[in-house]
């Protein structure tokens, strides 16, 4: 048996389909199981068929889980000077962060929102295929001394480059701090806004009855085929309104067929030409 007819059993047996993923990421992902489970991979096919417990614990070893807060911190500070202005005249803003990983990304985004007044308007989901990841967001627990070079990284960029007068954010204001514990929690009336839910982006229609104004997928669709890529992209396509945004990630673009639908400007891509803005 080799990796690939693995993935073919593993599609058959569980609700999981890795089939489509890059390679390269999933090779080296299952070539690491196998060494810390001491296992070969007939052992894993056949644990996977008999262990529910397991084949979750598999799914959380085979996606990536890498994130930070204000991720490329000048890229967020373009969005929200050049993006969500022209969102202001919307009523109600729909948001979907895709792979949305330990949160921290959705919880970025909720205190720009707030800086700028439209944490009130905003419809936020939020979705991953890692249930432990789809907790961790919920919870919006983190470590501090790991987290807190981000935010001061990310205050440094956007006190060079205001954003409507704001040049500084007071992180007491968002977060529950205990230095001594090494512990930071999102305030609860942040926590109250994103729906946080498990959802596998491959296989399962989209969790909303609304379209999109914003899609965040960034660092999501490397780890995919072209084949899949495409796939995703129309499904991107089809959620979100006209002119509505999808943000990728620095390593990350739209190819054939499909940058035909989209507009790039800067760090997003806006669905067809009704609208867009430009830097």
């Amino acid at each position: 048996m080799n990796f690939k007819e693995y993935l073919n059993e593993l599609k058959t047996h569980t609700p999981y389909d890795f089939s489509d993923y890059s390679d390269n990421s999933i090779h080296r992902r299952i070539q690491k199981i196998l060494k810390d489970q001491d296992l070969t991979l007939e052992q894993l096919y056949e644990k996977t068929k008999v262990d529910k417990q397991f084949v979750e614990h598999l799914v959380e070893e085979i996606t990536v889980n890498t994130t930070e807060f204000f991720r490329d911190p000048n890229i967020w500070i373009t969005l929200f000077k050049k993006l969500y202005p022209s969102l202001k005249r919307k009523g109600t803003i729909n948001i979907w962060h895709v792979g949305c990983s330990s949160g921290q990304e959705i919880y970025s985004n909720l205190i720009m929102l707030n800086e700028l007044g439209l944490a009130g308007r905003v419809n936020v989901l939020a979705t991953d295929i890692n249930q432990k990841m789809v907790k961790t967001s919920k919870d919006g627990s983190y470590r501090y001394k790991f987290n807190i070079p981000y935010l001061e990284a990310f205050n440094k960029a956007l006190s060079k480059n205001p954003i409507e007068n704001v040049s500084k954010i007071d992180w007491e204001k968002y977060f529950n701090i205990d230095l001594e514990d090494d512990f930071m929690e999102v305030k609860s009336f942040l926590r109250d806004i994103p729906t946080i839910q498990k959802h596998d982006l491959v296989k399962e229609p989209v969790p909303a009855m609304h379209k999109f104004d914003v899609i965040f997928c960034r660092n999501v669709l490397i780890y995919f085929n072209t084949t899949l890529q495409s796939k995703i992209f129309q499904l991107f396509y089809d959620n979100l309104n006209n002119s509505g945004q999808l943000i990728l990630g620095n390593h990350e673009g739209i190819t054939g067929f499909f940058k035909t639908k989209f507009v790039k400007n800067g760090p997003a891509y806006t669905k067809n030409k009704v609208f867009h803005f430009k830097y």
